[in-house]
């Protein structure tokens, strides 16, 4: 019974097995024939040119709409597919390579995604082993690749918006959502809407440029700038959110209040104005549109012929209230230059109606964009473009000059011409570089024609300015059909600069519109996002929580250590009272001053070989004025000894008395007194740089009072006041030492320089004040 059973169990297994086979077996030779090189008939080394010509060819032959055989919608589906494969550099290496053809697909399962002939026998919609496709062979035209992303639809979505499907294969949600996606399309591309469609499964860097990390989403995309739909996927909801996309005030509804301040706004804005009259109390979005395309050349208003507020307007202009009526402006605000009337208004009417009078008659340069677009540079001869600019200004002397400018310009209107002026003050580069430098009062008239995209024009002045008079216009007359008959006569050149931007926002509004973008895009990420795109976010926000509490915590740890007592202050000796200067920024790091000797061993290696950068300040003393000037001089260098680049010495000059004299005769400063050489150096100070050679000095003064002294008349009084005096006399020598330390670290005091440090030698001066002492005594 065992083997019988065991029997029965292989054999069901082996049937299962052939019938799985059976059913496969159709695909897998279908797949195994699938080759893109041989359905678009090029070989493997073809480049991309070839390959796009071969896909033309047969996407031309094949075509539904073209070819009623009855396999030509598989058969285009295959070109298409081949092209998208060979196309892509990646993909292509990819099936090369392993007969892959998505870059993110597993070996072993090329074939499964390669062939869409596949998706016919396997349903799982209405019979057992059938999977929908998730998009039909029509949204093949709104594909979009990286590279055709960033140069066509990205410039584009600064004209109009874009709804943009991201979608996958074997997306169920992108089936169910396939007809009102397609009702959308049909509704709103009339109406100047792009539209786009993007597969996660090829597309990926593309995807994640965008942010949509999952299947189906739907983005909206205007003025570069990315917005996901998070509604439910209605027709309704999705116009609505094209409207919410563009900015609010494209479209001012006008009354019979504000009509003229709309019309009159002409030159301030630089703009023609277009008035729209219809009998929908709401703006039609096909006028939103046609608004958006052109907000930077044209102001657009909407009347609603049904309000109770518009009957004077509509009286004025004539309108008749059964056809929707578009009207536009230039100089002239009681006559229209244009008018349209028809029922069913579309797009392409409308654009070519606002497109053909975008300018102005005169319109006034304000930027650069505007100047490339009035006067193009040739191209060829045939495509000349002169350019006559008035260059006038603001003040009401000039007012008659340029309307008689205006009249000009409407009278003789004609291909080749264009007409504008600028206001002096506004543009000086590109005013100073037509007028060569030359300071003018009276408006100028300057005819020329570009050449270069670097600036360089030939351009001719009007002889005797413009004042708007009969004659002025005849001379411009003549000169302009001169100019018609040989186009040498600009005999001038010169390179424009770029015009500056009159209409640009001032700083801080356009910093508080990108605020308000950002604020927006955040709280949009915050509020809809998934985890995968908050998580940056979230681990910003979590990172700087970290830190804040972090530091808060280590803080009052450190606060709860028992501190040390710190010492008791001393109160301050009488010595220590007098003016100590001014502190350095660098506090002491010792409670006493370092002052070291200068010897014939510590000379070099303070002075001569000092670092550069550091200084040696030296104190001059004697045997006798050694204890009272060394406290005094601590005293007030005590604020300074901080600073790592200065040194502390002293100098006496009863066993180095030649050093001083011979600094000074090597010294050549007007700041030296010629006979200071044989006066008395006790109390002077030197801050020596012994890198630059040069010191800088300080001359002691005396300060003391002495006027209490005369009254004491007493014999041992008058023993004991000369001593302090003495000793009052030496401790003020040095009082204003601390100033001269501030100037010395502020680098204000005059530097003394010399051809060479003189030498120290204290053996020789021992023995020259021995021989002295000597002779003194024989003498004696």
């Amino acid at each position: 019974m065992t083997g019988r059973r065991q029997e029965r169990v292989q054999w069901t297994l082996s049937l299962r097995f052939c019938l799985f086979l059976l059913i496969l077996w159709p695909w897998m030779v279908e797949s195994a024939e699938f080759d893109p090189y041989k359905i678009l008939g090029v070989s493997r080394r073809a480049s991309q040119p070839e390959i796009k010509k071969a896909y033309k060819t047969l996407a031309k032959e094949w075509h539904p709409d073209k070819n009623k055989d009855p396999s030509a919608e598989d058969m285009f589906i295959k070109v298409s597919k081949s092209y998208e494969i060979l196309s892509n550099e990646e993909r292509r290496a990819n099936f090369d390579r392993y007969g892959q053809m998505d870059e993110n697909q597993p070996f072993g399962q090329s074939q499964h995604h390669g062939f869409r002939s596949f998706h016919h026998s396997f349903y799982f919609d209405e019979s057992f082993f059938q999977f929908p496709r998730s998009r039909e062979f029509a949204d093949s035209k709104y594909l979009l690749h990286h590279t055709q992303f960033n140069s066509e639809v990205l410039p584009d979505s600064f004209k109009r918006p874009y709804l943009i499907k991201v979608i996958s294969e074997w997306c169920f949600a992108c089936v169910h959502i396939q007809p009102v996606w397609k009702e959308t399309v049909e509704e709103l591309e009339p109406l100047g809407v792009g539209f786009g469609i993007i597969d996660l499964g090829y597309e990926r860097r593309l995807s994640t440029q965008l942010g949509a990390h999952r299947a189906p989403s739907i983005i909206g995309l205007i003025n570069g700038r990315v917005s996901f739909f998070h509604q439910a996927v209605v027709k309704e909801h999705l116009r609505q959110f094209i409207e919410d996309l563009l900015p609010n005030k494209l479209v001012h509804k006008i009354s019979d209040s504000n009509y003229e301040w709309f019309l009159d706004a002409w030159q301030d804005e630089n703009k023609p104005s277009v008035l729209l009259f219809d009998q929908v109390p709401v703006v039609p979005l096909l006028y939103k549109l046609t608004a958006f395309s052109f907000r930077d050349h044209v102001r657009f208003g909407y009347v609603d012929q049904g309000g109770t507020h518009n009957t004077r307007l509509l009286r004025q202009f004539n309108i008749n209230t059964y056809a929707p009526t578009m009207l536009l402006f230039k100089e002239d605000v009681q006559n229209p230059v244009d008018i349209i009337q028809a029922r069913g208004m579309k797009k392409q009417i409308m654009d070519e109606f606002v497109s053909n009078n975008k300018f102005l008659h005169v319109p006034r340069l304000v930027n650069q964009q505007l100047f490339d677009e009035l006067c193009p540079i040739k191209q060829f001869h045939r495509r000349r473009k002169f350019c006559v600019l008035l260059i006038t200004d603001q003040d009401e002397s000039f007012v008659s000059g340029n309307k008689a400018f205006l009249d000009f310009a409407v009278a003789n209107r004609k291909d080749v011409l264009r007409f504008a002026y600028v206001y002096q003050r506004h543009q000086q580069p590109l005013c100073q570089a037509l007028l060569r430098n030359q300071a003018t009062l009276s408006p100028q008239v300057v005819i020329l024609e570009r050449r270069t995209q670097a600036g360089k024009v030939l351009f001719r002045s009007l002889s005797g300015g413009w004042n708007g008079s009969e004659e002025d216009k005849f001379r411009l007359h003549g000169e302009i059909e001169l100019l018609q008959k040989d186009p040498s006569y600009l005999s001038s050149d010169a390179t424009l600069p770029q015009l500056n931007n009159e209409m640009a926002p001032i700083f801080i509004i356009r910093w508080l519109n990108a605020a308000y973008d950002y604020f927006i895009q955040v709280y949009d990420d915050l509020l809809y996002s998934n985890w995968r795109e908050m998580m940056p976010i979230l681990s910003l926000i979590f990172s700087a929580l970290f830190i804040l509490f972090g530091t808060v915590i280590i803080q009052a740890f450190r606060s709860n250590k028992p501190q040390k007592p710190k010492p008791k202050e001393q109160p301050p000796s009488p010595e220590d009272t007098g003016d100590r200067g001014s502190t350095s920024s660098r506090p002491p790091k010792k409670d006493f001053v370092e002052v070291t000797e200068l010897t014939d061993v510590t000379y070099i290696s303070n002075l001569v070989r000092l670092r550069p950068g550091h200084i040696n300040v030296v104190l001059v003393l004697s045997d006798a004025s050694k204890n009272v000037l060394l406290r005094k001089f601590a005293k007030e260098v005590f604020s300074f000894s901080g600073t790592q680049t200065l040194h502390f010495s002293f100098l006496n000059s009863d066993k180095h008395g030649r050093w001083m004299p011979s600094l000074l005769r090597s010294a050549r400063s007007d700041d030296l007194d010629p006979e200071e050489e044989y006066s008395d150096f006790t109390g002077h100070v030197l801050a020596l740089n012994g890198h630059k050679r040069y010191f800088c000095l300080f001359r002691p003064v005396f300060t003391g009072d002495q006027s209490a002294d005369s009254s004491l008349s007493d014999a041992s009084v008058c023993s004991r006041k000369s001593r302090s005096r003495s000793r009052s006399k030496l401790h003020h020598k040095l009082d204003r030492l601390g100033l001269w330390m501030e100037r010395l670290m502020e680098g204000t005091l005059p530097r003394i320089h010399v051809t060479a440090w003189p030498q120290l030698d204290e053996n020789l001066w021992r023995c020259n004040r021995l021989i002295i002492k000597c002779y003194s005594n024989m003498c004696e």
